[in-house]
C-alpha cells in the first residue's frame, strides 16, 4: 500500500509588524490587556500590495526547496485559505502558474482555522489512492482584510502569513490518520456573514462571539485528540509535540491540560504570529522543523478548530 508523509516545509511571513502597543493607538484597548487575555505581543500583516498569492508562492517555494522537489514535479496543489485574492480562479491556480507549473489538478479548501488539516487529509487521500505522487499543500491568509479595525473582540487576535508542506509517497505511513468534523449549527458564533451570493457584500468584516467560541473550542479540541489516540491505540506518551492551531493562548493551555500534557512538548507561536487562521499550524511546523525541535522519527499530532464550525486532526510521523 502506499503511503504519504511530509518531504519538506516552509513559511513567510510580511514584513510588517503590529504590536500591541501600535493596537494602543488605534483601538480602545492596552497592550497589557492584549498579552494577558489572548497571549499575543504582535503580528505580521501584509501590505498594501501584497496579496495571499504572494505568501502562498513565497512559502511554498521554501517548502519544494526543502524537498528538493521541483515544482514541475507536483500533481496536485492544494491551498487552504479564507482569504483568496479573487472569487476565481482560485489562489491554488494563481500559485500554479506563479511556479510555472501546467496541466496538474489545483484547486482551493476553504474550512477557515482547520483549513490546512482539512487539506493534508485530501492531499494523503489523493498519495493513498495513487492519483498523486507529489502534493504541495499550502495554508495562506491575509485576515487583516476582512477586520473591523474598531472591534477589539477581533482586530487584536489575527494575522497574516503562510505556511507549506510537500507531501510524497513513501512505503510507510508518514501520514498515519486524519480525523475531520464540522457543525453548520454553530455559524452565527465565528463568521464573516457578507458575501455576493447572499446579497450582502458590504457585510465583509469578521463577527465572534468570543466566550462561547472559546467554551466549545476547548471542550472539542481536548475531545478531537483524544479520538486520535482512541483510533490509534496510542496514549499522550506516544506523541512528541502537539501542533495546536494558534488561536489563543489560553485555548492551547486548557488543551493541554485537558491532555495533562507539558507545554514543553506544544509548540506555541501565537506570540508572535498571532492567530493565523488556516497558516498557523504550518508556520509552526516550519518553524519546529527548521530549529530543531521537531525531529525525523518523531510523532506530531495537529490539531484546529475554526469558523463553521470546522475542526480536525492529523497524526503523522515525521
Amino acid at each position: 500500500m502506499q503511503y504519504s508523509r511530509v518531504l519538506g516545509t516552509g513559511s513567510y511571513l510580511p514584513s510588517r509588524v503590529m504590536t500591541n502597543a501600535d493596537l494602543e493607538s488605534i483601538v480602545d484597548t492596552s497592550a497589557s490587556w492584549i498579552l494577558e487575555r489572548t497571549g499575543i505581543e504582535k503580528r505580521h500583516l501584509v501590505g498594501d500590495t501584497e496579496t495571499c498569492c504572494d505568501l502562498a508562492e513565497a512559502a511554498a517555494r521554501n517548502a519544494l526547496d526543502a524537498a528538493g522537489i521541483a515544482a514541475t514535479e507536483l500533481d496536485l496543489i492544494l491551498v487552504a485559505t479564507t482569504t483568496p485574492d479573487q472569487f476565481f480562479p482560485s489562489t491554488a491556480c494563481l500559485l500554479q502558474q506563479r511556479l510555472d507549473v501546467h496541466g496538474c489538478a489545483a484547486f482551493d479548501l476553504q474550512a477557515v482555522c482547520a483549513g490546512f488539516v482539512y487539506a493534508l487529509d485530501v492531499a494523503d487521500k489523493f498519495i493513498r489512492t495513487g492519483a498523486a505522487k507529489h502534493v504541495l499543500v499550502v495554508g495562506a491568509e491575509t485576515i487583516s482584510r476582512v477586520l473591523d479595525w474598531t472591534d477589539r473582540t477581533t482586530c487584536v487576535l489575527f494575522g497574516d502569513g503562510a505556511g507549506a508542506v510537500v507531501l510524497g509517497a513513501a512505503d510507510e505511513p508518514g501520514i498515519i490518520s486524519s480525523h475531520l468534523h464540522a457543525d453548520g449549527a454553530y455559524k452565527e458564533l465565528l463568521q464573516i456573514p457578507g458575501g455576493h451570493g447572499n446579497g450582502r457584500p458590504e457585510a465583509a468584516f469578521m463577527e465572534m462571539k468570543g466566550n462561547e467560541v472559546f467554551r466549545i473550542a476547548v471542550t472539542t479540541l481536548g475531545r478531537i485528540v483524544e479520538e486520535t489516540l482512541e483510533a490509534n491505540g496510542l496514549t499522550r506518551d506516544d506523541i512528541d509535540w502537539l501542533i495546536p492551531h494558534q488561536a489563543n493562548i489560553r485555548i492551547i493551555q486548557a488543551t493541554a491540560r485537558k491532555l495533562d500534557l507539558p507545554l514543553e512538548r506544544v509548540i506555541i507561536t501565537v506570540a508572535e504570529h498571532g492567530n493565523t487562521s488556516s497558516a498557523s499550524i504550518p508556520l509552526a511546523f516550519d518553524q519546529a522543523v527548521r530549529d530543531g525541535r521537531i525531529q525525523r522519527g518523531q510523532t506530531v499530532l495537529m490539531e484546529a478548530f475554526g469558523g463553521g464550525f470546522t475542526w480536525g486532526s492529523v497524526l503523522l510521523r515525521y
